[in-house]
């Protein structure tokens, strides 16, 4: 029978009823698959394209003829016939669903959910049908799930509407229908032809058909039918693990619909787990602001909180404990968004009762006989409640309850060294992280509770526990867990710490802190930390000792700035680690470990601790700082420039200093006027500042306008607000360069080439270029506000405003003159270059000409002939024309004598070879005995002259 299906199907024709439908038999009472050898084909209807699986085959079926039947209306026993087809359908898609059909199969569902209020018999069949979807969707072609996409997705959008339907087991298996597209299983049985469509193809298909959205909105539906919803949740559950679906959900406020219905009575305790996952799933996949928002009323708190209490107060098993911890992480990201009612609902006052408990004895009956162990849940609940209070001191009208709580003195219950033979009931591993732990949180809250922590001794208790921690008592640090990275036995997290809780005490600039920390020995003892580190550290932990350094550095500026006898404590030894610091390799600043924080904070030590104080000021002079703030300021990185320029300009108010400055060079004789001019090119460059080739100025009316004051318009602004000429003053360096350039008197600076006078010009008027832009800028602000000046005041107005464009041409004139002075000096250093080269080559000929004579002569003996003759000449010539009387005549030429040049009674012999000799110092006895090594000793030869005999046969 299928062997005739496949070759009628692939033919093409058509064939007679009765050739493919066997006969009526009943199907099983309630069951979906057909387990009859033959298949039960159509209700006898003609058959046209649809499917019926027989052996691993589809027979077609006449879907359209199911659909018209169940339109109809108007016969008496027209129910009985559409039960009878719907139930033939059902058998026959019992392996699947093909995509081409599934159109029309939802169509057919759609019609039986739509008579099951009159004629409730229909409720089997929609039962049924939607047993199907459960089934995997199956496609003939590769195309099919492209091309049958938008049928798909409005099928499964119906599963959605569906859930209108007040009946429980439809409810719950569309429910189940849509868990089994996260679940996907083959066929029962392979189809020829066919095969199963893509696993996450129904998943796709449902965040296309907005399923999501639906399912939320039924859940309204379902307020008093605890089985139906936790059904509704499960279904949920696995659709939020989609962004796509999560976007979905929240448009149906899922967040708050679900939040609020927590503390709803559950006996199985599902409703709780599967609400926390789906909101857990909404705050990580969908966009995080819009969730919190929906969380954030009173309404959804309550449920929280009570939820929270009940866990905490009543949650004994493992499940319980995490659960507790699930919600508490979900109150934490809520308690983010500022406007969160935490206070209104109560809920701040329990978390912080729940945090200090343990640490501060409470009569309160929430926590009267409850105990924390040292379980993983229980350890991981209370570093959340101190992250909790982290965000919850960053709401103002949060500190009078932190106060209330004690927080503060429950925190620092913390800060002391462990105590040994004490029971605890943390482990510890688990005693030091929550240790870390109090201490950061206490860097968060403690700069709001400043009474509080002076009332707990803070500071003593703080700079004791900094003590123990550079002390040589024996303790084994764990360091794992994020606070103690990089503090595995040894104490650096904890001094990490304690020194991140007095930076932020110090930055709070309250003057009673800052001065009991004086009192207490505070400076010499960072001192003394910082210089024990230096000689502890190892390469392990180099990350975390400069932070430490830095950090120390910090401290101390925060504690020294604008206290004079406080400088003076701080001292040579101070003074001493910021030079040790200021030379660091500058190639460590590219490693990315710190040593870029810890230089800043070296500057700005230097600005806080030594300016200001002279004797520290002479000494860090002393000490060569000034050659030091030079060679970093020579590495040209923009984040340091500013403040060492900063640091310059105090620093020449010393008139020690400016001899420093002009004694310091750097690369290739570089001098410091060179390198600020440099400084100042390279920052008119970046601002967009116009100049031509030679670095003359363009505009005389605008000689300073950076591009961004160009695209800026001038508008009116009241007089208490800095106009754009003013603010150009402080976010650049060139103000800065003026002003240590003018302390060091423009005139005299040593090593600067013509580029950099013609620069320097700029910089010299660059007070008068920046007068003259305001008032620019204050006419330009008259015209906009339509204002006319007196007589007077205009101009008042037009002659500040000549005079400015006239110096901005003055100093164009000076450039242009330095520019063609140098223009002509090259071109006398070029022409003295010129005529060195000519003589060069003028020498080089005639040394080139009498070599050729000399090969002339002797080669050619005619040549010799003639010069002979032009020597004899040249003799003859010189004598006197009568010798004086009793003159004595020597011949010029030697007789016999057989050369063709001049020759003398000198005799030139060349050096005896090294190979020979040996060298200056060797032993001549000795070295013949060894073997002689590249000229190091003597050789023997065949036959070696001695001195005389060389004497003997030179000539004289």
């Amino acid at each position: 029978m299928g062997a005739a299906v496949e070759t009628i199907e692939a033919r093409g024709t058509e064939v007679p009823r009765a050739e493919l439908i066997p006969p009526r038999t009943a199907p099983p009472k309630g069951g979906v698959g057909c387990r009859q050898p033959t298949c039960l084909g159509t209700c006898g209807a003609s058959l046209s394209r649809s499917v019926c699986l027989n052996r691993g085959a589809f027979k077609t079926m006449d879907l359209n003829r199911v659909i018209n039947l169940l339109e109809e209306t108007d016969k008496d026993d027209l129910e009985e016939k559409q039960l009878n087809s719907v139930k033939k359908l059902v058998q026959c898609y019992q392996n699947g669903l093909p995509l081409r059909d599934l159109a029309q199969i939802f169509k057919i569902l759609n019609l039986c959910a739509e008579k099951i209020e009159n004629q409730p018999h229909f409720i089997e069949s929609a039962f049924n049908i939607l047993q199907l979807c459960g089934l995997p969707f199956l496609k003939k072609k590769v195309s099919d799930e492209i091309t049958y996409a938008e049928d798909t997705a409005n099928s499964i959008a119906l599963l959605g509407e569906l859930m209108k339907i007040p009946n429980s087991e439809l409810r719950i298996q569309i429910c189940k229908c849509i868990i089994d597209f996260y679940h996907a299983e083959p066929p029962k049985k392979h189809i020829t032809g066919y095969q199963q469509a893509n696993s996450s193809y129904k998943i796709k298909m449902a965040e296309v058909s907005g399923l999501a959205k639906t399912m939320v909105e039924s859940l309204t539906l379902l307020e008093n039918q605890l089985v139906e919803k936790l059904w509704v949740l499960k279904a949920l559950q696995h659709l939020s693990t989609s962004e796509v679906n999560c976007t979905l959900m929240l448009k149906a406020q899922a967040a708050k619909e679900i939040c609020a219905h927590l503390n709803d009575p559950d006996p199985s305790g599902q409703l709780l787990f599967r609400s926390s996952e789906i909101l857990w799933n909404l705050l990580e996949k969908s966009p995080k602001e819009e969730t919190i928002q929906q969380l954030s009323n009173l309404e959804c708190l309550l449920a929280l909180k009570e939820v929270f209490k009940n866990l905490f107060m009543r949650g004994f098993s493992h499940y319980d404990r995490q659960l507790r911890n699930d919600i508490l992480v979900i109150t934490t990201i809520i308690a983010q968004n500022p406007g969160t009612p935490m206070i209104e609902c109560g809920f701040t006052r329990d978390l912080i009762l729940f945090a200090t408990f343990t640490e501060v004895k409470s009569q309160n009956p929430l926590v009267k006989g409850l105990k924390l162990s040292n379980s993983y849940e229980d350890f991981e609940l209370k570093k959340l409640l101190f992250n909790i209070i982290v965000i919850l001191c960053k709401d103002l009208p949060t500190i009078q309850l932190l106060i209330d709580g004690k927080v503060i003195l429950a925190l620092f219950t913390y800060v002391k060294k462990p105590e040994k033979h004490k029971i605890m009931e943390w482990s510890a591993a688990q005693y030091e992280e929550l240790q870390l732990h109090a201490i950061a949180t206490l860097s968060s809250v403690a700069p709001f509770l400043t009474e509080e922590y002076m009332l707990c001794q803070g500071n003593a208790r703080v700079l004791a526990f900094l003590e123990w921690c550079e002390s040589e008592d024996s303790f084994f640090s764990h360091g794992n867990s994020f606070h103690g990275t990089g503090g595995r036995a040894n104490k650096f997290a904890q001094m990490r710490y304690s020194l991140r809780l007095l930076r932020a005490m110090v930055y709070t600039e309250d003057e009673t802190i800052n001065n009991d920390l004086c009192e207490k020995g505070t400076i010499q003892q960072l001192i003394g930390v910082f210089k024990n580190t230096i000689s502890k550290s190892n390469d392990k932990e180099e990350a975390i000792v400069l932070e430490i350094q830095s950090d120390i550095l910090l401290i101390l500026s925060g504690l020294c700035e604008h206290h004079i006898p406080r400088k003076e404590i701080f001292g040579t030894e101070g003074v001493d680690i910021i030079l040790h610091v200021m030379k660091t390799d500058p190639t460590k600043l590219r490693t990315g470990l710190g040593y870029n924080v810890l230089l800043l904070s070296t500057l700005d030590s230097i600005w806080c601790c030594i300016l200001g104080c002279y004797p520290l000021e002479d000494y860090f002079l002393e000490k060569e700082g000034i050659f030091l703030l030079l060679d970093l300021l020579a590495l040209n990185q923009k984040k340091f420039c500013n403040l060492i320029l900063g640091i310059m300009v105090e620093f020449c108010d010393n008139p020690k200093t400016t001899a420093h400055v002009n004694a310091w060079r750097g690369k290739k004789d570089q001098t410091a006027a060179s390198l600020l001019i440099k400084l100042w090119r390279k920052e008119e460059k970046e601002l967009g500042v116009k100049r031509d080739k030679h670095g003359m100025i363009i505009d005389t009316k605008k000689p300073l306008f950076t591009s961004f004051q160009e695209e800026q318009k001038i508008m009116p602004l009241p007089a208490n607000c800095p106009t754009l000429a003013v603010m150009d003053v402080a976010e650049n360096i060139r103000a800065k360069i003026y002003a240590v350039l003018g302390k060091l008197d423009f005139e005299n600076l040593p090593g600067l080439s013509a580029e950099d006078f013609v620069t320097l010009c700029i910089i010299h008027r660059y007070l008068d270029f920046k007068i003259g832009e305001i008032w620019n800028e204050i006419c330009e602000e008259i015209k906009l506000e339509k204002l006319r000046p007196v007589n007077t005041d205009k101009k008042i107005l037009e002659a500040i405003t000549t005079a400015s464009e006239n110096i901005g041409k003055m100093v164009a004139s000076l450039q242009s003159e330095m520019i063609e002075s140098q223009a002509h000096q090259d071109v006398q250093n070029e022409q003295k270059v010129y005529t060195k080269i000519q003589a060069t080559h003028k020498q080089r000929e005639l040394a080139n000409k009498s070599w050729e004579n000399f090969l002339a002569r002797t080669s050619n003996a005619k040549t010799l002939k003639k010069a002979k003759r032009l020597q004899e000449k040249a003799i003859e010539s010189s004598r006197y024309s009568k010798p004086p009387p009793n003159a004595i005549f020597h011949r010029t030429d030697i007789k016999g004598l057989n050369t063709t040049v001049p020759s003398g009674r000198v005799v030139t012999v060349e050096s005896t070879p090294a190979r020979l000799l040996g060298g200056p110092l060797a032993d001549t006895d000795i070295a013949l005995k060894k073997l002689p090594i590249r000229g190091g000793a003597l050789q023997k030869v065949k036959a070696v002259k001695t001195v005389n005999e060389l004497k003997k046969s030179v000539p004289t």
